[in-house]
């Protein structure tokens, strides 16, 4: 048991050789380097937040209000730490990117299987993200069940359900492969849940802090795009910031934003 304890070590636990060992620039360039570690730990935290969101939705389903908030809060700082990566790319210029950008060939942010799946935990329903991935494919298999599971707010209405409220039946039966569609039904429900002002509430506003968190992410990664390249065509054949501004602004849960000027 001992031999077993002193074989584990700080560098094996972490699979450290693994993990320093996986950046490989196709330039001599010094900038390409800061590049691969900024998007790799991008892949990292959506990992977690993958995990950290299930998880959430698990305790929804349980009723568990207390669980739900501290998870949201940890959601919440997760962000915080992915919004500000963005400085760090952000000390690259655009002459330094262009060294090396042409040797990115065909990858594409656009390709991140990770972010497409946070976007239908979230509630987005588009096959058009299926472009990138070819039929057959793990990363199309993963994101077509993320498509076809309840999502986030699904969850919220059922958690909303346990704890007494009434929720639409056409709501709490929806087809849950079909994008989520704003509700007058569930915003009177909502105003009940804020009135009572206690644990759901709470839940609530983490919602729509979550929510106005991917939307800062969106903004800032559009704006750093802006600042690098312009509006040159992004790498793999993307539109680059044309398309990454048609995503600013879009919500996630628009009945929880349309309830605010009823308050």
């Amino acid at each position: 048991m001992n031999d077993q304890h002193a074989s584990l070590t700080y560098t094996s636990y972490l699979a450290l050789d693994d993990v320093l060992a996986a950046q490989h620039p196709r330039s001599a360039e010094h900038d390409e380097m800061l590049f691969i570690v900024i998007h790799q730990v991008y892949e990292l935290w959506f990992k977690q937040l993958l995990h950290e969101l299930d998880h959430l939705r698990l305790r929804l389903d349980a009723g568990d209000t207390p669980h739900a908030v501290r998870t949201m809060r940890r959601v919440l700082t997760i962000l915080k730490v992915v919004v500000a990566q963005i400085d760090v790319l952000e000390t690259m210029t655009p002459s330094q990117f262009t060294s090396f950008r042409e040797r990115l060939d065909a990858s594409s942010g656009f390709q991140s299987a990770q972010f497409r799946e946070l976007e239908a935990l979230l509630g987005r329903r588009d096959s058009k993200v299926f472009e990138h991935y070819p039929e057959g494919g793990e990363a199309r298999k993963r994101i077509a069940e993320r498509m076809t599971s309840p999502s986030l707010f699904d969850a919220f209405l059922r958690y909303l359900a346990m704890h007494d409220y009434e929720v639409p039946a056409a709501a709490i039966g929806r087809d849950v492969s079909l994008p989520l569609e704003p509700s007058e039904e569930v915003q009177e429900l909502l105003l009940r849940v804020y009135r009572d002002d206690s644990g759901p509430a709470t839940v609530c506003e983490h919602l729509v802090d979550l929510d106005e968190g991917v939307q800062e992410w969106r903004y800032r990664h559009v704006k750093m795009v802006e600042r690098t390249i312009g509006d040159k065509a992004g790498t793999g054949g993307s539109s680059g910031a044309s398309y990454l501004r048609t995503t600013v602004g879009g919500q996630a849960f628009p009945d929880l934003w349309a309830v605010r000027s009823r308050l």
